[in-house]
């Protein structure tokens, strides 16, 4: 037995059942001969996108796996990795290396080096007897505290030699740890969440991560605290719950720009409170309750009064605890006054947006896409994703995530197409699941070839591309440039590239049309064919934000 053929039955006993991969490892034959599928993608970013899919929706349990092979295979997969780096999720890397005999002579690409800053730990393997405790290291690494991609970079002329005898047999699978906040201190935070006039709770992915969707259920209503999930964390929530808020980009429901602006206190949950243009800042003069899996990302972008160092499931069993000793097992009698007003903002919210989600337009408006989506899909059996850019803002506060990971929410960096291998990730992870991403005409550009590994791995997702022949808003950054040479316009014919990639293609036109493509799209998935639904759109840059709520300080 070899490295490779070690490191391969190391992933098989960390419960790896399938691995992207571009164009040319060893470890993929290595890997295939122990019963896990190499699905090699058309580039190493849809490679690594669908690792990073899967790993949202199976918690990291396992993680996404990606090899690559070594010089410009590691050099391309850099974009993919910096993304799951940004997006905190648990992924292990397996690149090739230069070997030892030249990974430090320049040009060579170091792996290890240059991976360092978009990583949690990049490793590599330079002696054949370190191969398992290598792997064991990642493993736990990725998904440990808050998640992240890990790199072992593999040299050829290590991995080639003969493994340890019995390494295999003696590799031993690692654990995700957890830990919890210290009691007194969580009797801290619920004393002052129980006394506060307006709180709010903020919860991020971490909820969803350490499997607390009913917890965070079961905190709110218990204290009749309303809920706003970020971005990341859409579905961790349901989004018909009397106290959901919705979930923040910059765009959101304005329920969430109310509450938060008028909140006294925000209890955030399983979130590192990055600030970033793709979410929203919590306003001065809240008392604020951090409570994160990580103790580096509390006091980093914003000063605690109280931090709460643990898992997001571990935290909110232990704050029900005191809660439920505050106000009797029963909770607080439900609050119809609060309630009441979420319910009413939501509804006059919808009112307001209306006339564009009912929009009866030609080309399409992209809202009527949207309502049309909430109509046709079965939220609870649906995996939806979002795109970059305009797509993202616009279906974002409106689509009604009903289930946990009936959403994949992504955007602290914004990679046109990621949405299309997150969608197969998805699928390969529960292939029962309706699962669908929305995008633009020019996030297909990106990762349209994609469609075609979907097809021949028989992971049959549906994507619908709102097509405005044109980059979103760049008529108002860029004006000369657009009236003088038409620089962000481009063409082309989705659904007629889908065909010719082996997938069903849908061309939609007109409003009433786009309920019996997505219904035509399904059945096309429930027999095994992958679908592309592309809507002729128009252009529309209004977006659900109020910016004008968040000045309020309670």
């Amino acid at each position: 037995m070899n490295g490779y053929e070690l490191i391969a039955h190391c992933l098989k006993a960390e419960g790896v059942s399938w691995m992207p991969c571009f164009p040319a490892n060893p470890l993929i034959e290595a890997a295939a001969r122990v019963g896990i599928r190499p699905l090699v993608f058309r580039q190493e970013r849809g490679g690594i996108n669908a690792a990073d899919g899967y790993a949202r929706q199976t918690r990291g349990a396992p993680p996404g796996v990606f090899a690559s092979q070594s010089g410009p295979g590691v050099e391309n997969s850099f974009g993919g990795i910096a993304q799951a780096w940004g997006e905190a999720v648990p992924l292990v890397f397996l690149p090739g290396g230069a070997g030892i005999g030249g990974y430090d002579v320049r040009p060579n690409f170091s792996a290890r080096k240059n991976y360092a800053s978009v990583t949690k730990l990049a490793l590599s393997i330079d002696r054949v007897d370190r191969t398992a405790t290598q792997i064991r290291r990642a493993f736990h690494t990725a998904r440990q505290g808050r998640p992240g991609p890990v790199l072992v970079e593999m040299h050829g002329d290590v991995l080639g030699q003969e493994a340890p005898a019995g390494a295999a047999e003696r590799y031993r699978p690692s654990t995700t740890m957890r830990s919890a906040p210290a009691r007194g201190d969580v009797r801290d935070a619920v004393r002052q969440l129980l006394k506060a006039n307006k709180p709010v709770i903020w919860a991020g992915q971490g909820v969803l991560y350490a499997d607390a969707c009913a917890e965070l259920k079961a905190l709110a209503e218990l204290a009749q605290i309303p809920v706003l999930t970020t971005m990341q964390a859409k579905s961790a929530f349901p989004d018909d719950h009397p106290l959901a808020l919705g979930s923040a980009n910059h765009t959101a429901p304005k329920a969430v720009f109310k509450w938060l602006g008028e909140a006294d206190l925000v209890l955030a949950i399983g979130s590192g409170l990055t600030r970033t243009s793709f979410g929203l800042a919590i306003p001065d003069g809240k008392f604020l309750i951090h409570a994160n899996a990580s103790a580096e990302d509390i006091n980093k972008d914003y000063a605690a009064d109280i931090g709460l160092v643990g898992d997001a499931k571990l935290t909110l069993e232990a704050m029900l605890d005191e809660v439920k000793a505050a106000v009797g097992e029963n909770g607080r009698a439900q609050d119809g006054e609060t309630t009441g007003a979420i319910a009413a903002t939501k509804a006059a919210w919808l009112q307001e947006w209306a006339p564009l989600l009912d929009s009866d337009e030609v080309p399409v408006n992209p809202y009527r896409v949207i309502r049309e989506i909430n109509r046709h899909v079965d939220h609870k059996n649906t995996v939806l994703t979002h795109d970059a850019g305009n797509p993202r803002d616009q279906i974002m506060p409106f689509y009604f995530a009903t289930a946990p990971h009936g959403y994949i929410g992504w955007g602290k960096t914004t990679h046109l197409g990621y949405g299309i291998p997150l969608a197969i990730g998805a699928k390969m992870a529960d292939p029962a699941k309706f699962c669908m991403n929305f995008m633009g005409d020019l996030a297909f550009g990106h990762t349209g070839m994609e469609i075609e590994t979907a097809v021949r791995a028989d992971l049959p997702i549906t994507s619908v591309v709102i097509n405005n022949l044109t980059m979103g808003g760049y008529d108002a950054k860029m004006p000369v440039a657009m009236e003088r040479y038409g620089v962000g316009n481009q063409s082309g014919d989705y659904a007629g590239v889908a065909r010719a990639l082996g997938a069903e293609g849908i061309h939609v036109k007109e409003p009433a049309a786009i309920g019996p493509a997505l219904e035509a799209a399904k059945r096309a998935n429930a027999e095994g064919r992958t679908a592309v639904v592309e809507i002729r759109t128009r252009q529309d840059t209004r977006f659900s934000a109020y910016p004008a709520l968040l000045k309020r300080t309670a």
